[in-house]
């Protein structure tokens, strides 16, 4: 594990390849249900103001990549509502714990995504314990692995596009009369999207959808000088992996397909939320950033 994000090493080297058990767990999954454990950068992400003063949401913010945003977030000065299942409060309040010792505002609502309504409640209480939205991360993602189309049923394809595709339409159209000038939404679509697994088909449809829904979006909302962008990891080793989202006997060799040789960390994943969120990539509009591992998006 790096001392810190900016610590200069082979990238090959930078975690060690893993090989898990095959195992499967209930959904949607805990980070204690990961072994071994996935680093959050909760031990070395290093903040330096990027975010001083902002007001972010982040969807899935209990576990995975929508902690490690969270954790980053924080370092760097922004205060973060977190938004996850109730089923994974224990994950959820270690999270923003780890905000709050940051200094700073963390604020935890738990619900279901696929519930319209739940998107308004989670505007309002943002709005009334943080002050204001100026960053608004759609991560949430449901990923089930199907042998067949046929072994996909009406239900699961259902919640997977609520999950993914409806929560994301929802939460931006709830968030967006309280985005001022200056703000970002960053959605999270996937290596999927570019290289569908045969077993992901409902999930790759999904983050197919999230890049046209970012780059149309980035395209109205430039004008108003809120910026639009995507970020697409490539397998990242996180709950939705063992809960499901993989078939357990892929599980042993999850990652080892890239050129790198492993599975990428969601602390790995953090610099690029950042970024995206920062003033740094003021002239970044409707792009998505891979990070994959070196496996080849378009």
């Amino acid at each position: 594990m790096p001392e810190n994000q900016y610590t200069f090493d082979n990238p090959v080297d930078r975690y060690p390849a893993i090989s898990p058990d095959e195992e499967q767990v209930p959904e949607p999954g805990l980070e204690s249900d990961l072994s071994p454990r996935a680093d959050l950068g909760e031990d070395s992400y290093v903040g330096t103001g990027r975010l001083t003063g902002r007001k972010a949401i982040v969807t899935g913010g209990d576990s995975g990549i929508g902690a490690a945003a969270a954790i980053a977030f924080a370092r760097e000065g922004a205060d973060v509502a977190i938004v996850y299942l109730p089923e994974e409060e224990e994950d959820a309040q270690r999270v923003a714990g780890l905000i709050r010792d940051a200094g700073r505002t963390a604020v935890t609502i738990p619900g279901d995504l696929k519930e319209r309504a739940f998107s308004d409640e989670i505007v309002k209480r943002t709005l009334d314990e943080l002050g204001g939205i100026d960053i608004l991360v759609n991560n949430a993602g449901k990923q089930i692995a199907a042998e067949s189309l046929t072994d996909i049923p009406d239900d699961q394809f259902d919640h997977t596009m609520k999950t993914n595709v409806y929560a994301m339409f929802w939460l931006t159209r709830a968030a967006l009369p309280h985005l001022p000038a200056g703000a970002t939404i960053i959605n999270t679509t996937s290596i999927q999207a570019y290289q569908p697994g045969e077993q992901l088909v409902d999930y790759a449809t999904t983050k197919a959808a999230i890049n046209a829904f970012t780059k149309a979006l980035a395209q109205q909302l430039a004008p108003k000088g809120i910026r639009v962008n995507a970020v697409a990891p490539g397998p990242i080793w996180t709950p939705l992996q063992v809960s499901k989202g993989q078939p357990a006997e892929a599980i042993p060799e999850f990652g080892q397909q890239t050129p790198l040789g492993r599975p990428g960390q969601p602390a790995e994943l953090a610099p690029a939320y950042v970024f995206l969120a920062s003033p740094e990539s003021s002239y970044v509009i409707g792009e998505t950033l891979s990070v994959t591992g070196g496996m080849p998006t378009p």
